[in-house]
């Protein structure tokens, strides 16, 4: 049995991971930075450790700093949260080294999910419609050249390390990719210490779709449905609803069922999240498995009545997935967008700054998720994410308009923040109908002067 989780994150999904636990009648400690000494999820866990200052580096980014908040805490699980080290298998194996429940995937599967040529050989095995690519990483520009021409310009020239659209490099002929090759590598060396590239099918004007997977070490895997996270800034989702609008009952089983089947080819267990784009033309392509919880994860509890987290930590604890797959059937329609500190208006730079004053939205079918409260103090360390507010109602239309309604509501002053070009979105004509895709977000929101955000 797990006695006392640490927290090893910080801001709403720390608050989300405290509240779990004490729900299940586990004890929870949080680790903190000295910048976030004083934030709501150290005031409402338990205990709270200090692993360093401000920067990440120092603190949220940092094993010993992390083992040593479990051993004076008196831990003996780690919940991760997202982002930070969630993805991280060096931190997971160093944490079931040191005795601990680890809260999610087993560290092999992140580290098979964190190389994505890898990754795409192994569902391409389970039968998944992985995109035509390379099966090694290429060995230079002549070689990705040759395997492009083979492919079919246009091309994406991914980094093997890569990820949620970082490191991905669009090419459409020879001339270009001996152009971008270098300062690919480059990229990638810098992003994830890891220079290998690949070359995959360019897959243009698609959306984004994912499946959420529950798996235990008994056997047993569950699909949860699907998410479209198609609304997006440079690959930074802004709006997530489920279920994925315009779908075919078919095209939504052979999803579910692709996941799965990934799931049970590769023996996960816990948490994940199979990714596909869908394309213009209906068509649907693998492109990558998060082994961990995703930001998203209300929209599918919103639907499910299921607790996602406390339901990573029993699974954690040896429990079995909680049901059958007849057992699933979501309800309704919900909605997520996620409010952060950064100003639409002067190209969505990241603010700072303390909350003065805040409301939060309200009514049938609303939730939030924040770490927010007045006198809060928003860090230029750390991700500018404030709050998720989620809407549920039984139909789409009416989902999407108490979304509108509830960020209308929404003030937090003290802090620039993105609520306003929020409302745009959702009220744009594409995202009214269903139809957005790539490039909604710079048509919807528009810079001062009438000029939209092409940038």
């Amino acid at each position: 049995m797990i006695g006392t989780v640490l927290v090893a994150n910080r801001g709403e999904v720390a608050v989300r991971v405290v509240r779990a636990c004490r729900l299940l009648g586990i004890r929870s400690v949080v680790a903190h930075s000295t910048a976030d000494r004083d934030t709501l999820p150290v005031r409402l866990a338990d205990d709270s450790v200090c692993v360093g200052p401000g920067p990440a580096e120092h603190s949220y980014l940092s094993v010993p700093a992390l083992l040593y908040a479990c051993a004076r805490a008196g831990a003996d699980a780690v919940h991760p949260g997202y982002g930070f080290l969630a993805e991280d298998p060096d931190f997971a194996a160093a944490c079931r080294d040191s005795g601990l429940t680890w809260i999610g995937p087993d560290p092999g599967h992140i580290a098979l999910l964190g190389d994505k040529i890898a990754t795409r050989n192994e569902v391409a095995a389970a039968g998944l419609p992985v995109p035509p690519g390379s099966r090694a990483p290429v060995t230079g520009p002549a070689d990705a050249a040759r395997q492009a021409r083979g492919i079919g310009y246009p091309v994406a020239l991914k980094a093997a390390s890569g990820g949620g659209g970082r490191g991905v490099h669009r090419v459409d002929d020879d001339e270009q990719l001996a152009e971008r090759f270098d300062r690919a590598r480059d990229a990638a060396r810098a992003l994830f210490q890891d220079d290998r590239l690949y070359v995959e099918k360019w897959i243009g004007d698609a959306r984004h779709v994912e499946v959420q997977v529950l798996a235990d070490r008994h056997g047993g895997v569950v699909h949860l449905g699907e998410r479209d996270c198609s609304v997006q800034r440079r690959h930074r989702k802004l709006v997530e609803e489920s279920p994925a609008p315009g779908l075919s009952a078919a095209r939504r089983a052979a999803l579910g069922d692709w996941a799965v089947r990934a799931a049970r080819h590769l023996g996960l267990r816990n948490l994940a999240t199979v990714e596909f784009l869908l394309d213009a033309g209906g068509g649907l392509h693998f492109t990558e498995i998060n082994p961990r919880l995703q930001v998203e994860h209300p929209v599918t509890e919103a639907r499910t009545g299921l607790d996602l987290v406390a339901w990573m930590i029993r699974e954690a604890a040896g429990e079995p997935v909680p049901c059958r797959q007849d057992d699933v059937r979501p309800r309704g329609h919900a909605v997520e967008a996620r409010i952060s500190a950064e100003d639409p208006d002067h190209d969505w730079a990241p603010r700072c700054g303390t909350v003065t004053d805040l409301v939060l939205p309200g009514g049938p079918g609303i939730r939030v998720d924040t770490w927010l409260t007045r006198g809060a103090t928003v860090s230029p360390h750390y991700d500018p994410l404030l709050a998720k507010v989620v809407a549920w109602a039984p139909d789409r239309d009416t989902a999407r308009r108490r979304l509108v309604q509830a960020l209308r509501e929404f003030s937090c002053s003290g802090v620039a923040h993105n609520a306003k070009a929020l409302t745009e979105i959702l009220d744009h004509d594409e995202f009214r109908r269903g139809e957005h895709r790539a490039g909604v977000v710079e048509r919807a929101v528009r810079r001062p002067g009438g000029e939209a955000d092409a940038r």
